[in-house]
């Protein structure tokens, strides 16, 4: 994995989970409690996911079992 695209993963990763809290906020006010958590909780769980991902990536990198390349 590039240097580059672990970048834009982590900023798609925050993205997401803004997203998804700003969706659970408004959400509370258009259509209640419930139903704005059903509908925010999709790209909660695909930042969640991708987080964990890039966790364990950035590990493997700074032990030097799989370092990021640079270009």
């Amino acid at each position: 994995m590039h240097q580059n695209t672990f970048v834009k993963l982590s900023a798609l990763a925050f993205g997401l989970v803004l997203v998804s809290f700003i969706v659970r906020g408004f959400g509370g006010f258009l259509v209640g409690g419930e139903t704005a958590t059903l509908i925010s909780a999709p790209p909660m769980l695909v930042g969640a996911g991708l987080i964990v991902f890039l966790t364990l990536r950035s590990v493997l990198a700074v032990s030097g079992i799989r370092p990021l390349a640079e270009q």
